[in-house]
Order: structure tokens, then sequence, then C-alpha cells
């Protein structure tokens, strides 16, 4: 069902696809009629090229300065933001900002915190000329859709599953700190990515959903890396076959493929999105130029595509339903060996214990958020478990419609009354089970799925507690079918069921008599409410001439997400106290990262207090000794004392910031890396003043707890170097080796060295 190309490949007329093979040149020649263009001129006639080009302010398509149309965040991200922006002189939102509370929505955890939260949000829209969204109304993806996206328009969000492709506006997902480059007027800058076509031909066959076509592609492009970081055209025959919220259930999950962004060919099923939510206005139609040339494809038989679920505890861990249900006790000893690297053996889990006379019983299903709240998976939803019931053992149902106007209008179809009539429970637009903060099941409990992620620990259970639970990816569609057999593990393609498809009336005045909108005037008399637990950055130093650096974390998992990073969880009322967030770091991988960390760091404030180092630290002592034979110039004046950590391959997953700040706040330095699994954890990284370390190979000159000398790493920095000699000390001895830094722009570089993005503003 999906096949990748070895090659790249010209599209012509926006169907036919010509891989670039030697066979298939004469092809090509005679259809072009031996006009030929060159790769480099058919790639400007991507869809993505275009949208670039018209955002691009360098007048250089191979270095890209990006300014975006709009931005949004969350209630998890937006204070940091604004506090970062307000640091650096903000005075006004230059562009329209939406302000969404979708995350901690609840107001359940940590006392006034999280309302306390939404009052900053709502207080800055009005001071700064912003959008405030309010609880429960809508997820923050489904209000961009419905309110914000707009044809050959650029969206940023502080969210990684910033995509709105499918609508026909090129939207990412970043770190915090690339949206105060926004606010401040700065730009997003990047090398011109490579474009991928995703090839759609044929159509779903009935019970088949967006999210069974979106794990087929993931499980298929995310372990070799074949988008990472590129842009993802949608394209082809087979785009025609599907409706809006199909295409939107799809590409809303390319996130999970590590590429940078999407975008889709659009036609009248989008214009007409458009127009049922009243702005006919901002359809474009967006289709690739005559001949169009594809750095990859990606071949999609839409109609070959089964229901799909992916396995704890990656998204691209997929199998056909067919496939598990036929090999069951052979993929479930192959997610027992998966959890076995993951946890480290801190917990005994296994999944075997699930199986039912020969089936797999679930304990919980959930369909929710920016993937599974969409009006047609509901609906779906709602005609397979049309007069059955999800039974009264353990397993239980919850239904997330992704916005109050879409609950509104299930409620008038009927739907709502079929859902709750077969025992599921119908709750408000929230975020919370997508990352462990609303339905964590029972301990050893198995939850099945339609959101973005099911990464280790993401549904809230907690290692260092001994509290393991788990989740599998799938459907709206089989998840009902799931439940229309008592939590016993069923496709949707195996249900009788007749899909009745009813039309979506969006009712405005649900928005407009309850979200705040400034129109984009700014009321500076405002005053800003700040509760107890939102408070400022601490004072970062510029980066040092020499460093001397402890390894405090060895993390050899294939990848790392950002959820091991900083946990999500309960741990999010706490993203508006950079210091009091810095408490959770790392602390379901590894729990000893912050106290280690904080030791090392208390010989640096000493050393900025200008004490003694070595009292704060004695084991530095030996340290600076061995370095000081070598070098004898090195003193407190011109070294820094900080941490770093070593993951093969780290940042995957969610654009939150926190997971390199929090490391920042606790003294850290730098990563090294085999590699770094995105764009946006890298740009985290650098917008903190941490340097991104590339080593090759994990047989490392170091090891945990080992301290690192990096002599003349400012220098090194400045001149731009690729590459610096690092020294691991050892029994007094200085053990050489090389640290790559890998490109960075001017700009970059200047934000390492003055420490953080914020001192870099503030130089400015």
């Amino acid at each position: 069902m999906i096949r990748l190309l070895a090659t790249g490949a010209y599209l012509l007329n926006g169907t036919e696809l010509i891989p670039d093979t030697e066979e298939m040149k004469a092809v090509l020649t005679a259809k072009l009629g031996g006009q030929v263009p060159s790769k480099e001129e058919a790639a400007k006639n991507t869809i993505a090229y275009s949208i670039l080009e018209s955002h691009n302010t360098s007048g250089n398509m191979d270095k890209l300065k990006i300014k975006f149309d709009k931005l949004t965040s969350h209630d998890i991200t937006f204070v940091g933001i604004i506090q970062t922006a307000r640091a650096s002189g903000l005075e006004k939102f230059p562009v329209p900002y939406v302000l969404t509370n979708c995350h901690n929505s609840l107001c359940a955890v940590g006392g006034t915190i999280n309302e306390d939260d939404h009052m900053f949000g709502l207080s800055c829209a009005k001071k700064y000329g912003g959008v405030y969204v309010p609880p429960h109304q809508a997820v923050i993806h489904q209000f961009a859709r419905e309110m914000l996206a707009c044809g050959g328009g650029m969206i940023l969000g502080s969210d990684s599953h910033t995509r709105y492709g499918a609508l026909g506006t090129m939207a990412m997902g970043e770190g915090g700190p690339e949206l105060v480059k926004q606010l401040l007027n700065q730009t997003y800058d990047i090398n011109m990515p490579g474009v991928v076509a995703v090839y759609l031909t044929g159509s779903p066959v009935p019970g088949v959903g967006p999210q069974d076509v979106a794990l087929a592609i993931i499980g298929t492009v995310f372990e070799n890396g074949y988008v990472n970081n590129k842009v993802m055209e949608f394209v082809g025959p087979g785009v025609a076959s599907l409706s809006a919220d199909f295409r939107i259930g799809i590409d809303v999950m390319t996130t999970e493929t590590t590429c940078l962004s999407s975008i889709w060919q659009t036609d009248d099923q989008i214009k007409e999105f458009y127009e049922i939510h009243g702005r006919a206005g901002d359809y474009k139609e967006l289709a690739p130029g005559a001949v169009a040339y594809y750095d990859g494809v990606v071949c999609v038989n839409l109609s070959a595509v089964r229901p799909m679920i992916a396995m704890p505890f990656h998204p691209s861990n997929t199998y056909t339903i067919e496939d598990l249900n036929a090999n069951l006790m052979d993929i479930l000893d192959d997610v027992e060996k998966r959890a076995a690297v993951s946890f480290g053996g801190a917990v005994d889990f296994t999944l075997k214990n699930k199986v039912r006379n020969g089936r797999l019983y679930v304990d919980q299903g959930i369909i929710a958020g920016c993937a599974g709240g969409g009006f047609e998976n509901i609906c779906a939803a709602a005609d397979i478990l049309k007069g059955k019931f999800i039974g009264c053992d353990e397993f239980t149902l919850s239904v997330y419609p992704a916005s109050t106007p879409i609950y509104m209008e299930l409620a008038k179809n009927g739907r709502l009354a079929d859902l709750i009539q077969s025992g599921a429970i119908v709750k408000t637009a929230f975020c919370g089970p997508c990352f462990g903060a609303g339905d964590t099941p029972a301990n050893n409990a198995f939850s099945i799925r339609h959101s973005t992620r099911n990464f280790p620990n993401r549904e809230g259970s907690k290692l260092q507690s001994g509290q393991i639970s788990s989740v599998a990816l799938m459907d709206a569609r089989s998840i009902a079918a799931t439940a229309a057999n008592k939590g016993y593990l069923t496709a949707a393609t195996d249900v009788d069921v007749n899909f009745s498809n009813p039309k979506y009336f969006f009712d405005q005045s649900i928005y407009a008599n309850r979200v705040f909108d400034s129109k984009g005037v700014a009321d500076p008399s405002a005053e800003i409410h700040f509760g107890p637990n939102i408070k400022d950055w601490p004072a970062m130093c510029e980066l040092p001439e020499n460093l001397i650096l402890k390894v405090v974390s060895e993390i050899h998992d294939p990848v790392t997400t950002t959820d091991e990073l900083i946990p999500s969880g309960e741990t999010s009322s706490y993203r508006s106290n950079p210091l009091g967030l810095a408490e959770f770091t790392l602390s379901r991988k590894d729990p000893a990262y912050v106290g280690l960390a904080k030791e090392v760091q208390a010989a640096e404030k000493a050393r900025e207090a200008g004490e003694s180092m070595t009292e704060a630290l004695p084991e530095l002592a030996d340290v600076l000794a061995a370095v000081q034979a070598a070098y004898a110039d090195v003193s407190a004046e011109n070294i820094g004392i900080g941490s770093t950590i070593f993951a093969v391959k780290p940042g995957d997953g969610s654009a939150r910031e926190q997971a390199a700040s929090c490391q920042k706040v606790l003294g850290g330095w730098a990563n090294i890396a085999n590699s770094y699994a995105t764009k946006r954890y890298r740009s985290n990284l650098i917008n903190w003043g941490m340097l991104p370390f590339l080593i090759d190979g994990e047989d490392l000159p170091f090891a945990n707890h080992d301290y690192l000398y990096i002599p003349g790493i400012r220098s090194a920095v400045k001149e731009k170097a690729v590459k610096v000699t690092a020294y691991a000390v050892k029994d007094g001895r200085l053990v050489p080796f090389t640290l790559g830094l890998g490109e960075m722009t001017d700009d970059e570089r200047q934000i390492i060295l003055d420490g953080c993005l914020i001192n870099y503003n503030r130089v400015k």
C-alpha cells in the first residue's frame, strides 16, 4: 500500500509521475517534446516552493528568512513565549496571534496555577492585540483550521502538530523562541528544504479512516528518515477521493514522520470547507506546475490501505490489525523487547495478559484532539456504535470533539445521543489525553486512541512510581468497532455498518459570542494578570571562552523523545515557572539527572559570584588541575562550568522548548548527539544558548559522570568553526576527541555567544 521511490521524480500536470531514472529519461523527453527543464527549474513548480518564495524576505531561495502570516499557541506555551518577548521589548503583536486554552483546561492540578495562566493570556491578548480562546472552546489546531487557515498562507505554532496543509496553508510547529522572533519582527531562518511528493492513488475502502492512512505512511518513512526536515506535498489523482476532514486527519499526523511541514493540492472539497466556515475568500486553488520535480516520492495506494494499529511505544511501530491478530503473540513479544530498552528494567511490562481466548482485549478507547476529534471521525464512530453497547466490564470509551461548534452539530444531528446511549462519555474540547493530563488508564492497562502519539509515559503513567500503562494508536472507526465488541480488538472493516456521512453545519455565533478578538488593536493601558506561579526567566550568562562540562546523563535509546527530556502530564502546570518545571527534567528517564546537574551548577554559581568553585564542587579540583597542566592560562575568569547529556538521537516529538530550556536553567551548556531527531529540538537548544554538539558513533570517548574540557569554544563559535577539539578528563590526563557543531546561521551563532535568545535581543 506504500512504496518509496529510490530517486526523485517529475510530476506532469499534477497527475503523471515519471521517476528520475535512466530508463525513464526517454519517456520524459518524449512526453515533453524534448524540452525537459532542469531539476532546479522544475523544483520551483512545487506548491511548497511558491509558498516559501512568497514569504521569504532574504532574496535568496537557498537561505530562507521567513515571516509568517499568523501565530498560534496554547496554554502550556504562551506564557513562556510572551514572557520571553516582554523581556526583549515586546510592545504589540505584529501579526495575528491566537492564544488557545486546550492543554491546561481542567484547572485541576496545582491550585490556581492553570487558571492564572489563562487570565495572563486574556490580559496579554488585550494589551498586545491578540485573540484569546477560552478553555473547552476548541483545541488549538481545530480553531486554526476553522478560523485562521488560508490558501497560500503560512502559520507558525508552538505545538509540534501545527499542520494545516490540507487547507492550503503551510504550517510549522516550533519551540517558543521561534515565535518570539516573529513577535519581535525577526525571521525564521532555514535552508530551502527538500520537497517530497506524497502521490495518492485510489480511494479508501469503507471502514478505513485518515489515521489508518497516516500510520501506514509513518510506519514506512520514520525509521529511514525519508522525509526528515523536508516538506511533504500531497498530490495525485487520489486526493480528490478524500473529504476535507479526511485530508486534515492525515495531514496532522505528518508531524510523526519528522518532516518540516506539509502542503496539499486544493480543490472544490477545500473550497467548500472555507464556504461552510464563512470564509470563502480565504480559499485559494493550489496545484503544482505543469512540470514539477520532487526530491522523493511516497506512493500511496489508498485502495490498499487497511485498518492500522501503532503498537507501543511509537507511532511508527505499525501493523495492520489483521496482521496483529494473525501474529499476536509474536508482536506482543516484540513490544516487550521494546519496553525493556525504553524502561531499562524499571518495571515489568507485558501485554500478553491481555489476550483472552486468543483475542486482544483493550481496557480503554479514546477518540480525541486535533487528530481524532473531527466531525467525520466522530460521526463514523457513532454510526458503528448506533444501537450497540460498550458493556459493563473494564472497557471504557471517551470522545472529545475538537471544538464546541463540532460538539453543537453532533448534538443537533443526533450523533451525540447515539454515542451516549452506547455507553461512551462525550467530553469537551481538550488535548489532555494526548499528553497525559486526562483519561490516564489503570496500572498495566492498555488504551487504544485516535490521538497523535503513544510514547512511553505519554498517557500519564510514572515509571518512578512503578506505574505503567500503554497506548496504541488507531482510527476512530476501528476504536468504535472495538467498543461495539466490548473491548476486543476489531477492525472497522470487519463490522457491518452503513456510514451516513452527514453534512456539517458550522455555527459562527459560538466563537463570536465567546472568543475575545482584539481585531489587532493593542491596549497599552491594559494590566497583565500575573499569578504567583508565573516567574521570569533566571539570568543566563554569555558563553565563556572555555568550558568544563560534566556528563550527567547518557542515553543510548535509538530515539529520545521530548516527553522523556521533560515529561508531560501534571508537569504542564509548571510551564510558566522555569525553576519549578526544571525539577522534572528527565525525571521519568533518568531520575538522577536533576541532582547531578544542580551539583555542577553550584560550582558555576560560585564562579560567577567570585567564590571558590572547588569548595562548591570538590571533585572539580582534580579536573581543573589536569586542565591547567595542559592549559596554564585557564582561570575562573575565562572558563565556565556546566553539564551536558549524551543521547543518540534526541528531540523526537513535541515542539516544547522546555525540553531544552529546563536543561539550561539547571546549568546545561550543551547536548552531545549522533544526530538530532528534529530541526525544532536543535533550534530550541540554540535559542536557549546550548551548543548542539555532534559526535560520530556510539563508541564514546567518555562515559556518564566524566568531565569534558572544550578549549576556545567561544572563539570557535565566533569564527564559524564546523568542528572543535574536546578532551575527556581521564585519570589526570586529557584524551582528545572531535565534536561537530553543524551548520548555523550568523544569528544562531550570536545567540549562543550571548547565552540565549533573551540576551541576544537585549544586546540588539
